[in-house]
Parts: structure tokens; C-alpha cells; sequence
């Protein structure tokens, strides 16, 4: 009797959204299972905190405006819990200004989206968002520069042996960067390359990355360079 080969099921990517309005969960929620993804979503700040911590999702859209706990403090939450520190999240926002979008960004989000907003957009900043995870950067290299370690295979960064908790963002940041290093990389260059964005929105969203990725590092961060006017680099020594 012959064998029969069962190929893989294929794991899908589980995707939280946490909105409290119920019109717009709904059109986030069918878009990305359209997509290929699982979806699981929460009404308010004290639910999502709950459901990200018991079903560590891939990714987190998280809506601003929560009654109970709100989007900024959820945020902070997550970032602040070693389980939830690396899951990403795309912040989605009705309002306009640009305080909110940089605060959220500070606060570890590591995109955003202004309502009224494209589903299809947001889904292709997810796919993004998920893919920057998923290959972390050009070659499958471990660099090692004095005791900071970079480790993309397993996707993992460390000091003197202690590890950083970076966000997908983050890390692909910093290894695209040490893999060009000693060359200056634009913040257009870096936003095309680490955040594939073809049509150039904000150059401060580099910035705000690169102040946070500076704070977990510490030390090690005497390798990143600011070129004033120009953008940033990675020193070789």
C-alpha cells in the first residue's frame, strides 16, 4: 500500500486589531482575512492588553482612541511586557496631527496610519511590516563589532552576551545598516529599504526610529553616526 505525503499546512499570520468602533473593525477584519490572515480583534485597551498577552499575535493594529485604557498606553504596556516587546504595531490614528504621530512612534509603534485610511494600504504596510521580521536583512550574517552582537538568522541583537529587545523595525534598521557599514544611507534610502515605501512620507519617522533604537542600545550605540543634512551610518570601528 502506498504512502500518502501530507504537505505542511501553511501557518497563518495572526493579526489583532483593536478598535472600538465596530463599522471599522469590520472592514480592517474582512480586508486582511482576504489577505490570508487570522484575525482576532478587541474592543478597548484592558481587552486587547488581555488577548495580545494569551495569543501573542504576529502584529497589532492599534486604534489611538480607546475607552478604559487608550492606544497610547497599550502601546507602552506591550513594549514594557519581554512576551509582547517584539510583536509590531501599526497605530492608526483619526487625528492629523503630527504630535500623535511621533509620540506613537517614540512609544514603539513602528508604523502608522491617519483615518480615513485605505484598507488596502494598511494591509500592504502589514504584509511590510511582517516580511521586515521575516528577513531581518540582505544576507543571513552574524556581525559581531567589540560586544555587540548582531545575529540575523536567529534574529537577535546583544551587548556583553545580554540581549536587546528590538521591534521588527528596529531590527532590520539597525542590520541594514551594519551590513552597509561605513557607508552613509540617506533617510530616503532608509525609508524605501527598511520601511519599502516607494512614495516618500515622512523622513522624521527615521529620526523618531533611530532615537529609540539608540535607547536600547546604549553603549552600542556609539556605532551609529548622524551625518547632519545627509542621514546616518554605521562605523566600522
Amino acid at each position: 500500500m502506498g504512502v500518502i505525503m501530507l504537505s505542511p499546512k501553511r501557518v497563518r499570520s495572526k493579526i489583532l486589531v483593536v478598535d472600538d468602533e465596530p463599522e471599522a473593525v469590520e472592514l480592517v477584519e474582512f480586508n486582511l482575512k482576504q489577505a490570508g490572515f487570522d484575525v482576532l480583534t478587541a474592543a478597548d485597551g484592558s481587552e486587547a492588553l488581555k488577548k495580545a498577552r494569551a495569543a501573542l499575535p504576529s502584529l497589532i493594529v492599534l486604534d489611538l482612541m480607546l475607552p478604559e485604557v487608550d492606544g497610547m498606553e497599550v502601546c507602552k504596556m506591550l513594549r514594557r511586557d519581554p512576551a509582547t516587546a517584539a510583536v509590531p504595531i501599526v497605530m492608526v490614528t483619526a487625528k492629523a496631527a503630527e504630535i500623535d504621530r511621533v509620540l506613537g512612534l517614540e512609544l514603539g509603534a513602528d508604523d502608522y496610519v491617519t483615518k480615513p485610511f485605505s484598507p488596502r494600504e494598511l494591509v500592504l504596510r502589514v504584509k511590510n511590516i511582517l516580511q521586515r521580521g521575516r528577513t531581518g536583512a540582505e544576507k543571513p550574517e552574524v556581525h559581531k563589532f567589540g560586544d555587540l552582537l548582531i545575529d540575523n538568522p536567529r534574529h537577535l541583537v546583544s551587548w556583553k552576551g545580554r540581549r536587546i529587545e528590538l521591534t521588527a523595525t528596529e531590527f532590520k534598521l539597525l542590520a541594514v545598516l551594519a551590513q552597509r557599514r561605513g557607508r552613509v544611507q540617506s533617510r530616503e534610502q532608509l525609508l524605501r529599504d527598511v520601511w519599502e515605501y516607494n512614495s516618500l512620507i515622512d523622513t522624521r519617522t527615521v529620526d523618531t526610529h533611530m532615537r529609540r533604537l539608540r535607547e536600547k542600545l546604549g553603549p552600542g550605540a556609539k556605532y551609529l553616526d548622524t551625518v547632519r543634512g545627509v542621514g546616518y551610518r554605521f562605523l566600522e570601528a
